[in-house]
């Protein structure tokens, strides 16, 4: 073992070219070689050797050896398992060397690394028994060996036998299944676009797949490099009742996504991290799962192209990368069923994940105006005096929201007397071109003496039961302040408070359609208040909060009945993970039901809970109001994006905060959520000047753009600060409102094909590996560049401008700067932006609303890059209209400059705008050559046009003004 004996039986020929064995390869090679030795003759040589080790096809290569030809030698080496390549074979907190060993693993102690001092030596107890093998794909039959089963702990002794199911959906998209076929299991029960039959052909397919005997392995390999992308044959499979375990080699250590936590990379930290999913009422923090569940990812290959990676699994899980570099998963429950998308670029891996789960929501328009909320409003004359207060400062600022301050004791569908004048405010601000956004929770108060929206849906059969009972199950939930503050004393007085006074509260279930229904009732008929029609609030849009589902007690206000479910025989590395999964939220033993009646336990179905009342939310909202409108929803899962936006939750105001809220935009960006923000300014503790003023800068470029705070903070509104706050403020604010038809564009684009809004740099430049380490900058689309100042006191700022051309937004000049590193100025007043040479923005005159705004004239920004040539589009409807896409009620206009020539062209005409929209200033940057004259034709025409030019020599930007061209109709301009 471990010798090679090299013996001449017979040496009567000595050849003249003096040849010399001098590499070795070995094959099947479980372990690293660290050192070599050859000898001869008992003498031991001393000639430099360089080893190199393969662990994912187990070969080992030994180069620099001089063995002549002819003569006698003995190879020897010594072997280990390299750091990297240990997978932990005890994964919970407590492990032992005795532990360890009972398991049938090897325990070592490391003192450098972070590596597992328990881990695998054996190959993984499972084989392929059989197989068939189609044009379509393969379905195998795994078996375990019972020469390698290893010591279980009770529960998690692996399934006998498994089935396998690879499907080739489409040449871009594969599915691999692994179940078991003998015993039915829980499978999550969200659709995903599949096509009927696979789609794909043998010739065309971007990958190939290999299936490893025995130890049991599936390898995926991109068939234009042959880079292998997935490679399952390692040590830790394991598929068993409350425990399945399976790791990959991955292609490269760049990996991007898995959420919802608080990352403080864009790229992940491939040094044995773990991180755990299973949503939770979970302010973001460092390592603690926090609100959503997306068990997706995405990385990038060593030769530049990339690949997406979709776990459908909504059990407790945690996923741990190490260095290697390699990914294991470990779930409570639940089959492996995983979705592979092969791009091959950044940008195609979210189109085709959003094709399989479902595109985003198309919000209306005016809810990309500014909005303003904070939890602690008094009264409803606090909010129309900050009404009053942000027109004087003349802030643009669209949406007004209330938190929970406006029920009665915290009770959804109903109305404080202290905001009784709320729906007449609503109207009025309604009227001056406003829109208002109020909050629900799910978790439904029982014991009120007439409450229609609980006795309601008792009689429906809404409500979250006791398995196999029609009894409801109850938790308790406090008025928010009283939990906030109680939360920080004691638990004794804490558990007394809710013993005593917390209300029993019941969770609807909203995968049943009953429940469906009963919540789309109940919100049309807090619109329109049938039974008192002054208590009508005319809200536009809802912020669906607390629905991971969060509870202010562990479990139930009885306890929990079932040990094993809330404390299972794997926690994973979840926070709190001592406490168990019911940790702010209710017991996993209790039974919801799908559509089709089927009872699961909440055990399962946990994660999906912010998924299954989204839709029906969009639903009712749209029912009410007649309109598109927006949900903004706190918990989300895949595909939640398909009904509802996403804020960042519950952050605090600190410097820290600013990148990662660009972190968490560009995860959700991944996870095919567009409308996205962070709370700007802060939700915990006080604001303070220069952090929020900052803070609104950045904000200002979020999608989804909202000022928010807590109760009992200092206000943190724009119109709180001084007059330089609201002037800065202002400037801002009117940069977003001007680019809004551009912004409102991409959106389009995510809905329509996927594309992202908030887009990473690498999107745009994968073939720049300087880019795939960029967190601290971003893209509106492909076109303008985002570098916000993100730490105190900095009045210059670093950012990274990949090779092309790219223009001051703000003068308008080339800055020459490519491929480099630059410090720019940033002073206080002042966000750098940047377009890109290559594209044309659509732009229109800001206003304190969206409802002015959009009657105001429009303009193109065209930034020619190095050939000349730039594009771009502009999607324009009605901004309100429910389905006005699928519908065919918009309009679609593409730009075209090439030269001297800029053709505007119609591609969809279904909608006419009633404010006869013209673009009536048209600037081109990076124009080589003086201009004297611009024509304006239509359908090869020169016709009459009062516009003027300008060109600026030293900026090279041709500037044409006065221009009378109508939104919807085709037109060309040429320059000389």
């Amino acid at each position: 073992q471990n010798v090679l004996e090299m013996t001449a039986t017979h040496s009567n020929y000595k050849d003249p070219n003096n040849l010399k064995f001098e590499e070795i390869k070995i094959l099947g090679m479980s372990q690293e070689i660290t050192s070599v030795s050859v000898s001869q003759n008992n003498v031991v040589q001393n000639d430099p050797l360089n080893i190199t080790y393969d662990a994912g096809r187990k070969v080992a290569l030994i180069r620099g050896l001089q063995l002549e030809l002819g003569k006698s030698y003995t190879i020897k080496w010594t072997a280990r398992t390299n750091i990297n390549e240990r997978f932990d074979c005890y994964p919970s907190p407590d492990a032992t060397k005795q532990k360890c060993e009972a398991l049938g693993c090897t325990w070592q102690t490391i003192s450098l690394s972070s590596g597992p001092r328990c881990y695998y030596n054996s190959d993984n107890p499972y084989f392929i028994e059989s197989v068939a093998y189609s044009s379509s794909g393969m379905v195998a039959t795994l078996s375990l060996d019972s020469a390698k089963v290893r010591a279980n702990e009770a529960l998690t002794a692996p399934i006998s036998t498994l089935r396998l199911e690879v499907k080739y959906h489409l040449n871009n998209m594969l599915q691999f299944k692994i179940y078991d076929y003998k015993t039915p299991r829980y499978e999550v029960p969200v659709p995903l676009n599949l096509p009927s039959s696979p789609r794909s052909t043998s010739q065309d397919r971007l990958y190939d797949v290999a299936l490893k005997t025995k130890p049991f392995g599936i390898q995926i390999r991109r068939r234009s490099t042959g880079e292998v992308i997935w490679d399952s044959a390692l040590p830790t499979f394991t598929f068993s009742d409350m425990f399945i375990q399976i790791s990959t080699r991955l292609a490269s250590q760049y990996i991007y996504g898995f959420g919802e936590q608080e990352h403080p990379t864009f790229r992940h930290d491939m040094n044995w991290q773990t991180w755990g999913l299973f949503t939770r009422d979970q302010p973001p923090t460092y390592k603690l799962n926090s609100y959503g569940y997306q068990p997706f990812y995405m990385a990038l290959e060593e030769a530049g192209n990339a690949h997406g990676v979709l776990l459908l699994n909504s059990n407790a899980m945690d996923v741990t990368f190490q260095p290697t570099p390699a990914l294991t998963y470990r779930t409570t429950g639940g089959i492996l069923d995983f979705y592979m998308v092969l791009g091959p670029t950044p940008e195609l891996v979210v189109k085709e994940y959003t094709e399989l789960i479902g595109r985003p929501v198309m919000p209306p328009y005016w809810s990309l105006g500014f909005q303003l909320c904070r939890y602690g409003y008094q009264n409803d004359s606090e909010i129309a005096q900050l009404v009053e207060e942000m027109k004087a400062a003349g802030i643009p600022y669209d949406v007004q929201y209330s938190d929970i301050d406006y029920m009665i004791r915290q009770l959804d569908f109903t109305l404080s007397p202290r905001f009784s004048g709320l729906p007449a405010l609503v109207d009025k601000i309604k009227k001056e071109g406003m829109r208002f956004i109020i909050i629900l929770d799910p978790a439904i108060s029982a014991n009120e003496t007439d409450y229609p929206a609980y006795s309601r849906g008792v009689e429906d059969d809404v409500f979250m039961t006791w398995p196999n009972s029609d009894e409801i199950f109850y938790s308790k939930v406090l008025f928010r302040e009283e939990y906030l503050y109680l939360f920080s004393h004691t638990c004794l007085v804490f558990l007394l408070f809710l013993q005593l006074y917390g209300a029993h509260s019941a969770f609807p279930d909203f995968f049943r359609n009953s429940t469906a229904e009963w919540w789309k009732r109940e919100i049309v008929e807090y619109h329109t208040n049938p039974r008192d029609p002054s208590k009508s609030i005319k809200f536009d849009g809802l912020w669906t909060d607390m629905n991971e589902p969060a509870a202010f007690v562990n479990g139930s206000v009885d306890g929990c009945r079932d040990e094993l479910l809330n404390n299972p025989p794997y926690m994973p590395q979840l926070g709190f993970r001592s406490v168990g999964l019911t940790l702010k939220t209710a017991c996993m033993e209790a039974q919801q039901r799908l559509a089709d009646g089927t009872p699961v336990r909440h055990f399962d179905v946990h994660s999906l809970y912010g998924w299954s009342q989204a839709k029906p939310s969009l639903e009712g909202l749209q029912k009410a109001t007649k309109e598109r409108g927006i949900v903004i929803t706190r918990s989300t899962y895949p595909s939640s994006g398909r009904w509802a936006g996403h804020w960042l939750g519950d952050n605090t105001a600190a410097w820290d905060q600013l990148s990662k809220s660009v972190i968490g935009m560009m995860e959700f960006s991944l996870f095919g959520i567009s409308y996205t923000g962070a709370d700007i300014c802060g939700f915990f503790k006080d604001s303070e000047y220069e952090l929020c003023l900052r803070w609104m800068q950045l904000g200002a470029f979020y999608p989804y753009s909202r000022n928010h705070n807590e109760k009992g903070t200092k206000r943190q509104d724009p119109a709180a600060w001084n007059a330089t706050f609201h002037e800065i403020s202002r400037n801002v604010l009117n940069i977003r409102y001007t680019l809004l038809p551009y912004l409102y564009t991409l959106l389009h684009d995510a809905h329509a094909d996927g594309t992202t809004v908030i887009r990473p740099v690498l999107h745009e430049f994968v073939e720049d590996r300087k880019t795939w380490e960029v967190y601290e900058q971003f893209l509106w689309g492909s076109a303008l560049l985002i570098s916000p100042v993100m730490k105190q006191g900095a009045r210059t700022v670093d950012a990274y401008f990949p090779n092309a051309r790219w223009y001051d937004y703000y003068t308008e000049e080339d800055t020459g700067f490519r491929g480099q590193l630059k410090n720019l100025p940033a002073p206080l007043d002042h966000i750098n932006l940047h377009i890109r040479g290559g594209y044309i923005l659509p732009w229109q005159r800001p206003a304190n609303t969206t409802f002015y705004s959009r009657k105001n004239a429009m303009g193109l920004t065209v930034a020619l890059d190095d050939a000349l040539f730039a594009c771009g589009h502009l999607y324009w409807d009605d901004g309100v209209l429910i389905d006005a896409y699928e519908n065919g009620v918009y309009l679609l206009t593409s730009f075209t400059a090439n030269q001297t020539v800029l053709d505007i062209t119609v591609t969809h005409h279904g909608y006419n705008d009633p404010n006869n929209l013209m673009f009536t200033d048209i600037k081109v940057l990076g124009v080589p050559t003086k201009v004297s004259q611009v024509t304006v034709s239509q359908n090869g025409e020169t016709i009459q046009s009062p516009h003027t030019i300008t060109y600026d020599s030293n900026k090279k930007v041709l500037t044409i003004t006065r221009l009378q061209l109508q939104l919807g109709k085709n037109y060309s301009l040429q320059w000389s």
